[in-house]
């Protein structure tokens, strides 16, 4: 059984800590909280952007600490799950490692590059896997996208156009959180992480985008150059609907004899068109995607071996990709990647 601490009871912290209830060979052990409230089980505070509330939880056989120090010196604990805002990943995430835990952080890995690796480099030095939640390659509408790519039965993708769209968050309003890193990093980085996930590191990009004041980027459109033989990827990502249109994300994918088609305003599966005949909806896998990546973790711990979807080198990558297209939109020059 692989032991999970969880430290950062907040939105993402409730959906990864009731995730591991259906997750094989794993369990949540412990939690790291300093709400007082939140160490009793109270998680009726708790809301996000999907879902209902945290409701009332019942610990009596997690140990409820307040501090990361607690549930690192808990000798159970062998993956500590990091759910706690970006600007602290790379400390807590260093701090676990050096501890002899296994981790697992949220995404992004960090908003820094240099950041980004020396997580990564403390993993090496401990020995211990370090992966990073990129759950989108998990939600069932875009495991099926790479199910049916790696079928081959359809020949190979020819384009691909990914779309992710939100209403401005409450959180843009102006000083130190008012950056196109960070909401690029928060949203975008889903595609660019799926697109690479999907096809490789593309060889450069070309942006352009909508640019407030302080050079912030508020939506932005990317071409991915995968060369001659590769396929035509693009991405148009940003906060400009309103907010009557709070958020949508999907993708239209043409293959040499089909076309697979996505959005999640639509309120159903994805389309599937081949030929002349009528649209149909492929079976999605059943799975959620939040007990999909934690299993997935969970195995990689058991196993002893790194995960290809999660590791965390895949994960930095992805940030590398997402902060070269905000080169591009602010100098209007393809950039290398």
């Amino acid at each position: 059984m692989v032991n999970v601490g969880i430290i950062g009871i907040g939105f993402m912290g409730v959906t990864h800590f009731k995730a591991l209830g259906q997750v094989k060979g794993g369990r949540a052990s412990a939690i790291a909280s300093r709400d007082p409230h939140k160490r009793q089980g109270d998680w009726r505070s708790i809301q996000g952007n999907f879902g209902g509330s945290g409701g009332m939880q019942d610990l009596s056989r997690v140990a409820c600490y307040e501090t990361l120090e607690e549930l690192l010196a808990d000798p159970k604990v062998d993956l500590v799950d990091i759910c706690l805002p970006t600007r602290l990943h790379t400390a807590t995430a260093v701090q676990a490692l050096e501890a002899g835990k296994h981790v697992l952080v949220e995404k992004p890995i960090t908003l820094d590059l240099k950041e980004a690796d020396r997580i990564i480099a403390a993993a090496r030095r401990a020995g211990r896997q370090v992966m990073v939640a990129h759950v989108l390659r998990f939600f069932p509408e875009f495991l099926l996208l790479r199910q049916v790519i790696d079928r081959g039965e359809y020949g190979r993708v020819l384009s691909a156009r990914f779309t992710r769209v939100i209403a401005r968050p409450a959180w843009s309003g102006g000083g130190d959180a008012y950056r196109d890193e960070t909401l690029m990093a928060e949203l975008h980085i889903h595609d660019t992480d799926y697109i690479q996930y999907l096809f490789g590191m593309p060889r450069s990009v070309v942006s352009a985008g909508c640019l407030e004041a302080k050079g912030v980027v508020t939506h932005m459109d990317t071409l991915y150059d995968f060369g001659d033989d590769g396929p035509q990827v693009s991405c148009a990502a940003g906060w400009l609907a309103q907010q009557g249109c709070p958020f949508e994300h999907g993708y239209d994918v043409y293959f040499e004899k089909a076309q697979l088609k996505f959005n999640s305003s639509w309120g159903q599966a994805p389309q599937l068109f081949v030929g002349k005949a009528k649209a149909r909806a492929p079976k999605l896998p059943k799975h959620d995607g939040f007990v999909g990546e934690l299993q997935e973790a969970v195995n990689a711990v058991r196993q002893n071996a790194p995960s290809p979807v999660l590791d965390g080198a895949i994960a930095r990558n992805s940030l590398a990709l997402c902060l070269k297209e905000i080169d591009a939109v602010r100098s209007g020059r393809r950039v290398k990647v």
